[in-house]
C-alpha cells in the first residue's frame, strides 16, 4: 500500500475477449505490470506502389495497417512472498496459459469439428475466435488480432513450474475493413480512431516562422 494517498491510482494495460456475436465479455486479462515501452507501425495502405496514376496520389485506400507490439513480464514472487497456495503450487502457469489461450481453438471446437469430419461434412467453417480488445488506458480502446507470441520463462521452481517470464505479443489492430462497421469490433475501431481525431485537434498549430519563412513559394 503507498505511503502518498494522494498519488494518483496506478491504471492497468491488457486484454479483454468478447463473444463476437453478443458483445458479452468472456474474460479480462489485465497485465501484472504495465511494460516500459510499447511499440506502434502504421503501414499506409498503398504507400510505395508504381506512379504514375495522378489521379490515385493523395487518395487514401482505407485506414492504415497498425501493428502493436510490447514485452509483458509475469513474475510470481509478489504471490509466493503472499504464500499463494495456487502460486506455490503451479507457479506462473495459469498466467501464461490465459494468454495461449486466446490463439488456440478450444478442445470442444477441435472435436466438434472432428466429429463433423468424422460423419462426412465436405465443408467446415474454421473455427471462430473471441473478439479481442487491447486496452491500453481509456483512450486507446481497440479490437486487435494476436498474429506473433514468445514466452521466455527464466525461473523454476523444484518442480519445473516456471516462476519468471517474459511474454512478447504482437497485435494487428482490425479496422472496418476487416470486420465491418456493423460488427461490434468496427463500431469499436471508430471509437478508437475518433479518439485520435478529437487529439489531434487539440494540438497546437504550428507558424511558418518555425521553418524559417513567411509562407509558402
Amino acid at each position: 500500500m503507498t505511503t502518498f494517498p494522494n498519488s494518483p491510482r496506478l491504471l492497468k494495460g491488457g486484454i479483454v475477449l468478447l463473444d463476437p456475436n453478443t458483445g458479452a465479455v468472456l474474460r479480462i486479462i489485465a497485465l501484472q505490470y504495465n511494460p516500459d515501452t510499447l511499440s506502434r507501425t502504421l503501414q499506409v495502405k498503398g504507400a510505395g506502389a508504381e506512379g504514375g496514376d495522378r489521379s490515385e496520389a493523395l487518395r487514401l485506400k482505407g485506414p492504415p495497417v497498425e501493428t502493436i507490439k510490447l514485452e509483458v513480464e509475469i513474475d510470481a514472487a509478489d504471490q509466493l512472498e503472499m504464500a499463494d497456495r495456487q502460486t506455490a503450487q503451479l507457479g506462473i502457469h495459469p498466467q501464461l496459459a490465459v494468454l495461449e489461450t486466446i490463439v488456440y481453438p478450444t478442445s470442444a471446437q477441435l472435436a466438434a469439428n472432428n466429429r463433423l469430419a468424422r460423419a462426412g461434412t465436405l465443408e467446415i467453417a474454421p473455427m471462430q475466435a473471441p473478439l479481442t480488445l487491447f486496452i491500453w488506458s481509456r483512450s486507446r480502446v481497440v479490437p486487435v488480432r494476436l498474429t506473433d507470441f514468445s514466452v521466455t520463462e527464466e525461473a523454476f521452481d523444484p518442480a519445473l513450474n516456471p516462476l519468471r517470464a517474459k511474454v512478447s505479443l504482437s497485435l494487428r489492430v482490425l479496422s472496418v475493413d476487416d470486420l465491418g462497421f456493423d460488427h461490434r469490433g468496427g463500431s469499436l475501431f471508430m471509437s478508437y480512431l475518433q479518439v485520435k481525431e478529437q487529439m489531434a485537434a487539440r494540438n497546437r498549430g504550428g507558424a511558418f516562422s518555425a521553418f524559417g519563412i513567411t509562407g509558402l513559394p
